[in-house]
């Protein structure tokens, strides 16, 4: 849904503003990609797509474009490149960190786009005020309107808040996108996107990294939470959603652009190595890694973010890396599918091409890359960049059609019309706030796997033992992506608005009832009626969350320690109900067997206190949540959901109304090294 450039608009620029941008070549208006087949289109005059080329971009469909470009912004546009210098339009396909570059600096240098990184602040303090967010993001956007341009255009902020604005200390997080896909709620999910949305625009940003849309195959990518499901529709379904709720209807006020990424293929690399190798055909990557894209695009996503990851079709066709596939951006991308907003490169990606490097890239450029994620080394990438393109290494027409596809989404995102400081939300701390949406989403998004003898709910007035220090860990409970990039270097001080799940059993059965006891020795010293045991997972993200073949899967929930912990208080007497943090499913047959409940609650999030009700069933709650992917029944799983190794399929799930046992589970030993 595009945001209308009205007519009168072009009227209302100074005289001075209008005079310069119509200088030089008479502007034309932008018109939707042709009509000819694909597989012989290319930006080039007279260059053609090599038969594999050609292949690779008949395997995906043909998709009509969301919306149709509107003439009036389109010749407005066009008259503003027109009037720009070189300089001028390679500083807007520049996208600087806010540690490596000043609001004066990006003044003089032009620059069009700037991000903070996961961990990156105001002034680098954690605990930075809203204050401190939203005046940055006024020195920044007031500095981009300070320059000599002929037409000012103003820049344009990325964050990842990939689940909430995670980044800031004192927003509302929400389940990672695995528990998302366990809830399997699009009207949730678009809820949390529009929530996200505010939070993003409280803080004086205009654009969120997100969604997510990796169809996730192993689950030793150390980014499988990222992922909603190994099934494409319903990442299509949740992606689609949330593109929903961060854009709304784009006027600028309480909306982000969106970026769907990374595409392609992430969620498929090789035995789940971050940045690996996608060995899928290109039918495959079209039916299964492609699917959340279709829907994002149709629900108006107005970025794109490259992937890190290569492609090599079957294991034996290198093609390189996602960020120089010209077949894939241009044919597919942009042509095929009719994308016209604008592709973003990853953090530093473009080094990985081969023969490029950290500051230089002219095969990323032709390959169809528009706005370039250099955070550190952004002043020589443009110096090189304009050297490319005086040298002939790259065409003026790719550059003029890169600042084209930036300035129609800040048009569309409404920064033209209105500056990001006066929206409603900006410098609004209760919009960063939405603790009972956290809440049920929590709800839905846990599964119950096991209930034998009916063990929950616990009725009230229980005295309870909770066992393990993820039962009192924010960090643990958020993962990764929160406040910091992998999670970790955090505390609960860095948390001061949630809820822990033992502050919600204290809640839910009186403090009075409720005893902690992380290493579980309270056990031996009172009697109690029921046992909480919450296991987890170090927070973590991508590359460091990777477990790396030859390495069991079951080593990701260091496995001797819990093991350990709930041989203290397992087969004595006294229920125990295991709650389990983790971004992945995982082998875990033993803790199960030793548990009389488990509850695999994912990365719920700052509201994990939510599961308290869940476990009490107050107010008739219920389990809704189902198993997004497969449950491994071996710490060596292979790559995909083979039946046979299977314990729960995806969709798997148990409910209080439908009591089922589920029995004792095959063990199996856990290697020090998988075969």
């Amino acid at each position: 849904m595009a945001l209308s450039l009205r007519a009168s608009a072009l009227l209302s620029l100074p005289l001075i503003t209008l005079l310069a941008a119509c200088a030089g070549t008479p502007p034309t208006v932008a018109s939707a990609p042709a009509e000819a087949p694909a597989e012989v289109r290319a930006d080039a005059p007279g260059e053609r797509w090599t038969p594999r080329e050609a292949e690779i971009i008949a395997a995906f469909p043909e998709r009509k474009a969301t919306h149709s470009l509107d003439p009036a912004m389109e010749a407005r546009i066009a008259q503003i490149v027109a009037g720009m210098t070189l300089e001028q339009k390679v500083g807007q396909m520049t996208q600087a960190e806010i540690r490596s570059i000043t609001p004066d600096q990006v003044r003089q240098y032009y620059i069009g786009s700037i991000l903070n990184g996961g961990g990156a602040w105001p002034g680098m303090k954690k605990h930075a005020s809203l204050a401190d967010w939203t005046n940055l993001a006024d020195a920044y956007a007031r500095a981009a309107l300070a320059t000599d341009m002929a037409v000012k255009v103003p820049l344009i902020w990325g964050t990842d808040a990939v689940h909430g604005h995670n980044n800031v200390v004192g927003a509302t997080m929400f389940p990672h996108n695995i528990g998302l896909g366990a809830a399997n709620d699009a009207d949730l999910v678009e809820r949390i996107g529009r929530t996200t949305a505010k939070q993003v625009r409280a803080t004086g940003i205009s654009w969120a990294f997100a969604p997510a849309v990796s169809v996730v195959e192993d689950q030793r990518w150390g980014r499988a939470y990222e992922g909603y499901s190994s099934d494409p529709a319903v990442v299509a379904k949740l992606g689609g959603a949330l593109v929903r709720g961060l854009q709304g209807q784009l006027t600028g006020d309480g909306d982000v652009a969106a970026s769907v990424k990374h595409f392609i293929g992430d969620g498929g690399t090789w035995q789940g190595v971050d940045q690996g190798e996608n060995r899928s055909s290109p039918a495959k990557l079209a039916a299964v890694h492609a699917a959340g894209y279709y829907a994002a695009l149709d629900a108006g996503s107005a970025t794109v973010m490259i992937s890190y990851n290569s492609w090599a079709p079957g294991g034996t066709e290198p093609l390189g890396k996602l960020h120089g596939n010209r077949a894939l951006i241009t044919g597919v991308l942009k042509q095929k599918l009719n994308f016209d907003g604008l592709v973003v490169s990853d953090w530093n990606a473009i080094e990985q091409v081969t023969g490029c490097e950290r500051d230089h890239c002219p095969q990323a450029i032709n390959a169809g890359i528009d706005l370039f994620m250099v955070p550190d080394n952004w002043k020589t990438f443009i110096e090189r960049t304009v050297a490319d393109v005086r040298e002939g290494r790259v065409a003026m027409a790719r550059i003029d059609d890169a600042v084209t596809r930036i300035l129609r989404v800040k048009f569309r995102t409404g920064l033209f019309d209105k500056p990001v400081s006066a929206g409603r939300y900006t410098g609004d701390a209760t919009a960063l706030v939405d603790r009972p949406l956290a809440q049920e989403a929590v709800r839905k998004s846990a599964v119950l796997l096991k209930n034998d003898a009916a063990a929950l709910p616990l009725a009230p007035g229980k005295r309870l033992l909770v066992v393990g220090q993820s039962a009192n860990s924010f960090p643990d409970q958020a993962g990764g992506w929160s406040i910091t990039w992998q999670g970790d270097e955090t505390d609960n001080r860095d948390y001061p608005v949630g809820e822990t799940l033992l502050d919600g059993l204290r809640r839910v059965y009186g403090a009075e009832n409720v005893t902690f006891s992380a290493d579980g020795s309270a056990f031996a010293r009172d009697k109690f009626d029921a046992v909480v045991l919450v296991l987890g997972e170090t927070p973590h993200a991508e590359m460091k969350g990777d477990v790396r073949w030859p390495t069991p899967l079951a080593h990701a929930l260091q496995y001797p320690q819990q093991a350990a912990l709930l041989g203290k208080v397992s087969g004595r007497g006294v229920p125990v109900v295991s709650v389990l943090y983790s971004g992945r499913t995982v082998y875990a047959s033993d803790l199960i067997n030793r548990s009389d409940a488990f509850v695999a609650a994912f990365l719920p999030g700052t509201e994990a206190g939510a599961l308290a009700d869940l476990l009490a069933a107050r107010g008739d709650l219920d389990f809704k949540g189902r198993l997004p992917f497969a449950w491994p029944k071996t710490a060596c799983p292979t790559t995909g959901e083979p039946a046979g190794e299977a314990l729960f399929a995806p969709g798997f799930g148990l409910t209080y109304r439908a009591p089922r046992a589920i029995g004792k589970l095959v063990e199996t030993a856990i290697p020090a090294a998988c075969p």
